[in-house]
C-alpha cells in the first residue's frame, strides 16, 4: 500500500519501521516540528520519527498545523491508500481524514472505550487497571471514538509507563501491519457504549508523589510516571523515585514505634508522630495515608539513577523528616 504516516515520539517508530520492513510504500512521514532541547535548549531537535524516518530515507513533513487549505491540499496530493497515526499530537481536520482513500488508522494504547485521549497508559496505571492494550482505529472527527478494527491486550502487573510504552509500541506495530495485509478481512466494530473513560494530558503538579494517598496508589504514581520519575522534596532538592516497594501497615506500625521520641514543634507535628510524609526509618521508608513506601531507585538532579541506600550514604534524609 501507499501510506502516509503520521506520529511523533519513540512509541511510534516502532510502526513506522514494521510498515516500511513490510514492503508499504512510505510517501511521507508527518510529525511535529522540532523542539529546542540539546545543551541547554539552545538547538532545534527532531522527533524520534523525524529521526527515523530521514534514516531511512523517507520524505518528511513537520506543518505545526494541518488546518490551512494549502496543507491539505499537500496532503492530498499524495495520493494515500491510507494514513497511519501513531502518537503524532495533532488534530486531523475532516479534509485530511477523508483524503486517503482508506480513511486514517489509528495505533491507540489503551482497550477502547477506556481511556481515550492523551495519556491512556499512565492513567490505566494510575487506576490500578488489570490489563491494557492497544488498538488499531478508524479513525473519525470524535476524540479517540472511531471504530476498532483489531486489539491486542496485556497485563499491567508492576509495569512501569515506560515498560508499557515499549511494549504496547511493539504490538501495535504488529496488528498495524496485520490490519493493512488483508484490510477486509478486519472490520470496524463501533466501540461500546459503557465504560468510556477520559485520560487527561497528565500536568506537571501530578508528578509529585502523593503521601496523602494509600501506599499502593503511591507506587502506582511512582511507576505511572517512570520515566521521566514521579519525585519528592528535602532539603530544598527533588528526588526522583523510579521504583519502589510498598510497606504494609503493621510494618509501618512498628517502625513508628521505634521512632526515637523528640520534641512538639512549635510550628508543626512531633517527627515521631508518624503522619503521612514522615521519613520512618534510615531505609527511607516514608509514611503514605495507609502503609508507607520504601523508595529503592532514585535519582537527584544532575545524577544518575541509584539505589536509595547509595542515595542515603551522601545526602542525609534521618528519620523524622518530612518530605
Amino acid at each position: 500500500m501507499r501510506i502516509i504516516f503520521m506520529g511523533t515520539p519513540a512509541f511510534a517508530v516502532p510502526t513506522l519501521d514494521a510498515l516500511a520492513d513490510a514492503g508499504h510504500t512510505i510517501a511521507a512521514a508527518y510529525s511535529q516540528p522540532p523542539r529546542p532541547g540539546g545543551r541547554r535548549g539552545r538547538e532545534l531537535v527532531p522527533s524520534p520519527v523525524q529521526k527515523r524516518a530521514e534514516e531511512r530515507g523517507i520524505p518528511v513533513r513537520t506543518p505545526v498545523s494541518l488546518k490551512s487549505p494549502e496543507e491539505q491540499a499537500a496532503f492530498a496530493a499524495l495520493d494515500a491508500d491510507v494514513a497511519v497515526v501513531a502518537a503524532y499530537g495533532l488534530i486531523l481536520p475532516r479534509a485530511v481524514l477523508d483524503a486517503p482513500r482508506l480513511g486514517c488508522l489509528n495505533v491507540h494504547g489503551s482497550l477502547l472505550p477506556r481511556w481515550r485521549g492523551a495519556a491512556p497508559i499512565q492513567r490505566a496505571i494510575l487506576a490500578g487497571d488489570a490489563e491494557t492494550g492497544v488498538g488499531i482505529m478508524q479513525m473519525e472527527a470524535g476524540l479517540d471514538t472511531g471504530p476498532v478494527r483489531l486489539e491486542g491486550r496485556t497485563p499491567i502487573d508492576g509495569k512501569t509507563a515506560g515498560d508499557l510504552t515499549d511494549e504496547l509500541a511493539a504490538l501495535g506495530a504488529r496488528l498495524m501491519v496485520e490490519v493493512l495485509a488483508d484490510f477486509h478481512a478486519y472490520p470496524a466494530v463501533v466501540q461500546p457504549e459503557e465504560g468510556i473513560t477520559y485520560a487527561a494530558k497528565i500536568a506537571k503538579e501530578e508528578t509529585r508523589l502523593d503521601f496523602a494517598q494509600d501506599a499502593a496508589a503511591v507506587e502506582r504514581q511512582i511507576r505511572a510516571f517512570n520515566p521521566p520519575g514521579a519525585w519528592f522534596e528535602v532539603n530544598g532538592e527533588r528526588v526522583r523515585v523510579l521504583a519502589a516497594t510498598v510497606v504494609p501497615d503493621s510494618v509501618r506500625a512498628e517502625l513508628v514505634e521505634a521512632l526515637p521520641f523528640l520534641p512538639q514543634k512549635k510550628d508543626g507535628p512531633s517527627p515521631s508522630s508518624g503522619r503521612t510524609g514522615e521519613v520512618l526509618d534510615d531505609q527511607l521508608t516514608i509514611a503514605c495515608a495507609s502503609g508507607a513506601i520504601r523508595p529503592t531507585l532514585v535519582q537527584r538532579a544532575g545524577r544518575g539513577v541509584m539505589p536509595a541506600q547509595e542515595l542515603l550514604r551522601g545526602f542525609a534524609v534521618p528519620p523524622g523528616t518530612f518530605l
